[in-house]
Formats: structure tokens, C-alpha cells, sequence
């Protein structure tokens, strides 16, 4: 599973090294990098780094770009063909003053190995290295529970992480031998406890791993369904009082539920927590159909009966205006989106 925000993340830093700055922040993400990639866990997405050289004091940035890496590993070396080529590219592009750091960043595709075999998955881990005067941290983020004894659901999960832990555990040693710097683990997570090897669940008071899946990322993600805009002119996503809604009808169940308010001005897409990915996506459709329905001056009500007439989507799902309800109190459609649902086939 492939959590929105960190899952556990590791540091490793010191003082001491101020040396050529962007020769320094390139040597370090490079070298963390091929060790990731030796254990096929990371890869940069699209082949591409973001680097940031702010000013002296932060004040300003004399250098952001998203620059072109390829393929790292093998060619990680301080004076590889590949490092110097990214510290010319850097060199170049960086406006004049006094720099006050380099900031390198890449969000990382990787290999898990599951029940089925390898899978590639995108977004697996997250690499930033920052180099100033002084000092420098590398910092390693994983978004995935691939490495733990429990899945963020709770279910357990032997063969995954029996194949995958090792793997993590080999590359953080790997990465702080490298880096000559003892590993750091953050924090624990909303997700996860970090460790020096690996990462461990958190866990209820009868001794069951926790469901952080249910209980933070499904509300933390549908969040988007609820939160007004501030600077886009729409209908609000929240109402408290009375509003209609109909169901919106995946292949096998509800996805969630699309409403409307006059008196609040207000219309938006409550997503069932039980239909999770599923009802996430549809909403981010029905999101910008309700946006188009506003910029063409529609009230709720009406935007909610023209959306109601379109055809079904395969992401957005079927619309079942024939069953639209009405409720006094808009917690009360809250509260059926929380619950589990029958089937929605006939």
C-alpha cells in the first residue's frame, strides 16, 4: 500500500563538511542513490532530480530546476561522468550572489517483492540531500508499508515482509557505511515507527496492529471533498444543514454520494470510506464537474440534477439520480458514508 504522506523516514547528518557545495550535495545524493538502487528499491521518477540553490540566509534562490539524471547507478562516483555533468549543469544555471545551500530532491519508483512476484511501484521513497555551509542531511522517505510485519490495514502480511525487510535493512546500512554517518531514525509517523532496520507497526491496547490506513489516510485523502478553495471561485464543500444527494454506483458497490445545498451554496462529492482508492478517484471527477457546473452559473440544486442525467464513467461511476434523498442535517450523510454498504448491482 502506497500511503499519501510518509509512512517512517531516516536521517543521516553531521557538521563539519563545507568543501565545494554543490560538488558535496551531488556527491551525497548520488551515492545514497545507487545504493537504493543496487537493492532495486529507487529510482527517480522520469529520470529526473529538483535542485534548489537558495541564497545566502535563504532569503532568495539563485538556482530551481528539475534537471535530467538517467540511470545512477554504476555512476556514482565523486568525479563520474554523470556527478560532474549534474555539478556543471548546476554551476551554469546558478544566478549570481553568494550561495547558502544546494537542495537535491527526487520522489523514487521501486521494486517490492510480492505474493505474485516482483511489482513495480511508483512513489515508493523519497531522496533530498542538503548541503550548506557546514553541514549536511540526507534524508530518506518511504511511503509504503512493504517493509513491515503488518500491512496499514492491520492484516499481516508474512511473505511480503519477510521478502522486503531485509532488503530496506541491508540499504539503510549500506547508506550510513557510505555516508561514514550513523542513521537517524525520525519520529514515529501517523503510519509507522521507524527504525534503525526497518519499520514497525503501531499497535491497539489488545495487541492487534492498528488499521492507520482507516483511520488517517482514507480521511486525511478524502479531505480534498470537504475543503473549500480559497482562492477559486466554486460552491462551498461544506454544508451543516439540510441537503439532497443521490448515490454514485461503482461496478460492485457505492462510491460515494453527490450533494447539494442552495441555502449554503455548497455542493461537493462525499466519498464512502469503504470504497477507498476507488471513491477517492470518481470524487476528483464529479470535483470537476461540479467546478465546470459553477463557471457556467448552475446553482447547486440544478448542478446536481444536470450531473445527474450523464452517462457512467468507468472512474467516475454511474450516477443514480432516480434514487436522490434529501436529509435535515448534513452529518447524517456523513454518517452513511462512514458505514459499510450493500452491493449497488440490482
Amino acid at each position: 500500500m502506497i500511503a499519501s504522506t510518509p509512512v517512517a523516514q531516516w536521517s543521516w547528518g553531521e557538521f563539519g563538511h563545507d568543501t565545494d557545495l554543490v560538488r558535496e550535495a551531488v556527491h551525497r545524493f548520488l551515492l545514497t542513490l545507487e545504493v537504493l538502487d543496487r537493492h532495486r528499491l529507487a529510482t527517480p521518477h522520469g529520470g529526473r532530480v529538483s535542485v534548489q540553490v537558495p541564497g545566502m540566509g535563504r532569503r532568495s534562490m539563485l538556482f530551481r530546476a528539475d534537471l535530467p539524471l538517467g540511470k545512477a547507478a554504476a555512476d556514482t562516483a565523486e568525479d563520474s561522468p554523470l556527478a560532474e555533468a549534474l555539478v556543471e549543469r548546476i554551476r551554469e544555471g546558478v544566478a549570481p550572489g553568494e550561495i547558502g545551500g544546494v537542495d537535491l530532491y527526487a520522489r523514487c519508483d521501486g521494486i517490492v517483492e510480492t505474493g505474485n512476484g516482483a511489482e513495480a511501484f511508483e512513489g515508493l521513497f523519497a531522496l533530498s540531500a542538503e548541503v550548506s555551509e557546514g553541514y549536511f542531511h540526507v534524508a530518506l522517505t518511504t511511503f509504503s508499508d512493504a517493509w513491515m510485519p503488518f500491512d496499514l490495514r492491520g492484516r499481516a502480511q508474512e511473505a511480503v515482509f519477510a521478502a522486503n525487510r531485509p532488503r530496506l535493512a541491508s540499504a539503510l546500512a549500506g547508506i550510513a557505511e557510505g555516508l561514514d554517518v550513523e542513521i537517524d531514525p525520525d519520529d514515529a509517523t501517523w503510519f509507522a515507527v521507524p527504525t534503525e532496520s526497518g519499520v514497525e507497526n503501531h499497535y491497539e491496547d489488545d495487541g492487534s496492529a492498528s488499521d492507520v490506513w482507516g483511520s488517517f489516510e482514507i480521511p486525511y485523502r478524502n479531505g480534498i471533498f470537504s475543503q473549500t478553495p480559497k482562492f477559486t471561485a466554486g460552491y462551498g464543500r461544506q454544508a451543516s444543514g439540510a441537503v439532497r444527494y443521490f448515490p454514485v454506483a461503482g461496478p460492485e458497490q457505492v462510491l460515494g454520494y453527490l450533494w447539494a445545498s442552495d441555502a449554503e451554496g455548497a455542493a461537493s462529492f462525499e466519498a464512502r470510506d469503504a470504497a477507498d482508492l476507488e471513491a477517492y478517484r470518481a470524487g476528483l471527477v464529479w470535483l470537476e464537474r461540479l467546478q465546470a457546473a459553477y463557471d457556467r452559473g448552475l446553482s447547486p440544486a440544478a448542478a446536481l440534477v444536470e450531473l445527474g442525467r450523464l452517462p457512467a464513467d468507468p472512474v467516475a461511476g454511474r450516477p443514480e439520480a432516480d434514487r436522490a434523498t434529501d436529509v435535515d442535517e448534513f452529518w447524517k450523510l456523513g454518517q452513511l458514508a462512514r458505514q459499510e454498504h450493500p452491493s449497488s448491482k440490482p
